[in-house]
């Protein structure tokens, strides 16, 4: 029989910790470092590589992606030392996906082709937004002159490129909103990660939104408006929603996210980084040190039960499933879900929403509707009590 994960697929994630500022609403795992001794990062991620391509020996790389932090502060030489490492490691797939992070400033949009040139294939840019005095809000180093400039580049140098855009920001109206997505489609980008802002515990916003001094953030039925434009827009342009906050044209989509929801496997390398690898069968949980040095402190003295791995049971599975699988427009199978939860879902639950357009079941499959999707954790709390 098949072993789950290969319904998804195997990626590897790499997480480059540093960033030129910290940006205000931003929980990632991000520092700011006034000098990195990249010849010794490129060890300790070399190191890393092989450990888990033991472990991992002879399956076939689906998807690399470069996350961070912000990775094109890489030297394309360190990105390109990796790559050749993961390619002598691993087989590849024919259509090996490799993406990589990058903010929108002049400085990075230099090393583009380097990037390109080292095999990266496909760039995510975090622009955010397209409103100067928001993006300064949101603490962006960039204009959105210089985030225009930017894709430009990225358009002429990668085959795919995406970009994220922030919404239900402070004093945003729907009509703005309306207007800047449709300036975004009008730069022929192929694929957008659109998300509400939200606000998190331990960031400067959600500091300042727990002492009263975080004004203008929309209503819950402002915001619900602007997903639902969000979907219409995109959806006429031909870019519909493939995920809860993405959207492509057809072919375009984030394979490497695609292993996420579907529920393969993938490794994570760097600090904080976290995986999901099935080992002699069983799903396993790995996640890392998220402080830098101690993180290269432990790779470099091979402090590798550091790297904390726990099995996933199977309950956990399959809720892990649902929870990422109801995210895709195209849903869950339903008989594999069954196989991870050893039981089925319940068909009074399912039909209780489907009559409230929620749910959308066929034989054998499950998905969310449109309108379903925007409610999701309250489908889960009824599928999954």
């Amino acid at each position: 029989m098949m072993e789950d994960w290969r319904h998804g697929g195997f990626g590897l994630y790499l997480h480059w910790p540093f960033c030129a500022a910290k940006c205000p609403y931003c929980d990632f795992n991000s520092h700011v470092a006034a000098e990195i001794d990249i010849t010794r990062w490129n060890r300790a991620y070399l190191s890393e590589i092989d450990r888990i391509g033991e472990l991992t020996k002879g399956r076939v790389l689906n998807t690399v992606f470069f996350g961070g932090g912000t990775p094109s502060l890489m030297p394309a030489e360190l990105v390109a030392s990796l790559l050749d490492q993961i390619r002598a490691t691993w087989p590849t797939a024919n259509d090996l996906e490799i993406t990589l992070e990058a903010n929108p400033t002049s400085a990075e949009a230099g090393r583009f082709r380097g990037y390109a040139d080292a095999g990266v294939n496909r760039l995510s840019m975090g622009i955010q937004a397209l409103n100067d005095d928001d993006l300064r809000r949101l603490g962006r180093l960039h204009s959105v002159a210089e985030a225009e400039r930017a894709f430009g580049i990225a358009r002429d140098t990668f085959e795919r490129v995406s970009f994220d855009l922030i919404y239900a920001r402070q004093g945003q109206t729907l009509a703005e909103w309306r207007a800047e997505l449709t300036r975004a489609l009008h730069m022929a980008v192929d694929h957008f990660s659109l998300y509400q802002l939200t606000i998190e515990d331990g960031t400067a916003f959600g500091a300042r939104h727990a002492a009263g001094k975080l004004r203008g953030l929309p209503s819950e039925d402002l915001s619900a408006d602007m997903y639902l434009i969000t979907q219409d827009i995109c959806e006429a342009a031909g870019l519909p929603a493939y995920e809860v906050s993405n959207h492509a044209r057809p072919g375009m989509e984030s394979r490497h996210n695609l292993i996420y929801w579907r529920y393969g496997d993938y490794a994570g390398i760097g600090p904080g980084a976290h995986g999901r690898l099935t080992l002699n069968g069983i799903k396993t949980a790995t996640d890392t040190p998220k402080a830098p040095l101690r993180w290269l402190e432990m790779v470099e003295t091979h402090r590798s039960g550091e790297v904390l791995a726990e099995p996933v049971p199977t309950q956990d599975q399959a809720l892990e499933y649902l929870m990422f699988g109801l995210r895709l427009r195209e849903g869950i199978d339903t008989g594999r879900y069954a196989r991870l939860a050893g039981q089925a879902l319940d068909a009074d639950a399912i039909h209780e929403m489907a009559d409230l357009g929620l749910l959308d079941p066929s034989p054998g499959q499950l998905r969310a509707t449109r309108e379903g999707r925007a409610v999701l954790d309250a489908i889960l709390r009824r599928l999954f009590p």
